[in-house]
């Protein structure tokens, strides 16, 4: 596998040791901020905020098997207001340069770049080429190689996503990805991590009510 670079990997390692020192740390109320990727009606009733990472297995089959009916049914229509927050978990390295990759397509790219990343994972973790497929993605949304080395590599983008993981690490006590939070209430599925659309339908429904 060629590395993504030096300076990648060792930002991100740094990233990752943040979060996992801040796992412990108090929460606060879910509040949306610039910096969030959005779907939905952002003056919904109802905000469902979902803490996930690029390498996570488990967020990569909530995406792929939960997601598409989970955004038909709320987002939509028009029902939630949906927040992504990017999280970094191992291999760190991937986490990272997908997200900057995400974000360097465009916010009218960005959930399309994500889906690709996640219906890329077991490729990946099996070739264990993650440059390769990560810039296979980049071009089908629109990037060169040059574009996509300057976006991976670009230590600005880098420090902003490291400030994210620390601010949610701080305010959200994530220990663990995917994390969904409806309402500033924080929801766990049955294996602890991925909620099922009967469990988010629940809390929806619950947060609607009130």
């Amino acid at each position: 596998m060629r590395p993504l670079t030096r300076r990648l990997l060792t930002v991100v390692a740094l990233s990752a040791s943040v979060a996992v020192a801040l796992s412990g740390c108090g929460n606060k109320a879910e509040t949306s901020n610039a910096d969030d990727m959005t779907l939905g009606n952002p003056k919904a009733k109802v905000t469902v905020v979902e803490y996930a990472s690029a390498s996570c297995i488990h967020c990569g089959r909530w995406n792929n098997e939960v997601f598409p009916a989970f955004k038909s049914k709320y987002i939509d229509t028009g029902k939630i207001n949906y927040v992504y927050r990017e999280f970094l978990t191992n291999p760190p390295q991937l986490a990272a340069a997908g997200f900057l990759l995400a974000r360097c397509a465009g916010k009218d790219k960005y959930f399309q770049v994500l889906d690709s990343i996640y219906r890329s994972q077991e490729e990946m973790f099996t070739t264990g080429d993650y440059r390769g497929s990560l810039l296979r993605i980049a071009q089908s949304s629109g990037m060169n190689e040059a574009q996509f080395n300057a976006c991976v590599n670009d230590e600005k983008a880098l420090k902003a996503l490291n400030a994210r993981v620390e601010k949610y690490g701080k305010d959200a006590n994530i220990t663990g990805t995917p994390t969904f939070v409806v309402n500033g209430k924080k929801i766990h599925g049955d294996d602890g991590g991925e909620a099922s659309l009967v469990e988010l339908d629940a809390a929806i429904a619950e947060a609607a009510a009130k």
